[in-house]
């Protein structure tokens, strides 16, 4: 995954240079209450600890925020206006642009890097919750979220020292999966995909959320497949229009469920995994945290209105 995120990037180019950074619609979408969002470094938790139910709606509502990027992620600015840069995300495909998912990052949370550095023969996936990232002398600097990547310099059975923005830091290697940075991460089957983001029950839902630190509906889809070697589309309605069409009766774990408002009949508004047995397993709203519910007699049971599978088993051939 990711391959084709170097290709079309320049030499030198643009990284993510914090835990995570919020990508807004407009310079203007943030708030005086969103500074420790759009900071660097940025604080994460304080940020979406210290939002009220209303202020973390308003960030959907009032179509103030659209995704996320991660520690190290490539991205590509396409304009700069004052102290922000407009980018387009290659790793998060969208119909929005084709070069990837577009937004507006303080031009602070980005820093620049030689693509080379970037180019290393293995990469490693944080593959838990968190994990700290630190310095040569066991300092901690940052706190990184699951499916953070960045590549690997080199690596024992209990440090892994990686290359990021700000230099070379160490991780624990028990904390990480490292891979193959050609090869990409080894697929995996659909019960695979579950267990990838089944530990983040009870996470608050969080709107654009693309982190541990908070997913929405399409960002845990979109993590889950992350990490299991597939590359997805961002968004739900993108989503729901890939992978292989799946028949409701023949529905497996990993597959993905949408949802429309209207009984299925309107626009489409939900994504989420199936879980097996009748189950689902989901972001559901602000103000929620991601949870496994049966999907008789609910809401969701009327309204589903589609299923898509981007997982296969070993030895098959995608769809």
């Amino acid at each position: 995954m990711i391959n084709q995120t170097f290709e079309q990037l320049p030499d030198p180019m643009w990284v993510t240079a914090v835990q995570v950074a919020t990508v807004w619609t407009e310079p203007q979408s943030a708030r005086d209450i969103d500074a420790a969002g759009i900071s660097n470094p940025t604080d994460i938790d304080d940020w979406i600890n210290h939002l009220s139910y209303e202020e973390s709606l308003a960030l959907c509502n009032e179509n103030r925020v659209q995704t996320q990027v991660l520690y190290g992620d490539p991205v590509e600015i396409t304009a700069v206006k004052d102290d922000w840069a407009h980018v387009v995300i290659p790793s998060q495909p969208s119909h929005k642009d084709e070069r990837g998912y577009p937004g507006w990052i303080p031009l602070k949370q980005l820093k620049k890097v030689a693509k080379k550095d970037w180019q290393t023969d293995q990469l490693a996936a944080v593959k838990l919750d968190k994990a700290w990232l630190e310095s040569e002398t066991g300092e901690k600097v940052m706190k990184l979220s699951y499916m953070t990547m960045l590549p690997v310099k080199s690596s024992d059975s209990l440090r892994t020292q990686v290359i990021t923005p700000h230099g070379i830091f160490v991780l624990p290697t028990e904390a990480l999966h490292i891979f193959p940075t050609e090869k990409g991460i080894t697929k995996g089957n659909g019960n695979e995909i579950v267990k990838a983001v089944e530990p983040f029950q009870t996470l608050d839902y969080f709107w654009g959320g693309m982190s541990s630190f908070g997913y929405d509906c399409s960002g845990l889809a979109y993590a889950a497949h992350k990490a299991n070697g597939y590359q997805i589309a961002r968004d739900a309605g993108d989503q729901a229009n890939g992978g292989e069409p799946v028949k409701f009766n023949q529905l497996q774990p990993g597959d993905l469920l949408f949802f429309a408002y209207e009984e299925g009949k309107g626009s489409l508004h939900h994504v989420g995994i199936y879980y097996g047995h009748g189950r689902m397993l989901h972001s559901p709203q602000t103000g929620k945290g991601i949870e496994i519910i049966t999907l008789a007699g609910t809401k969701y049971e009327k309204e589903l209105c589609a299923a898509r599978r981007y997982w296969h088993n070993e030895g098959e051939q995608p769809a």
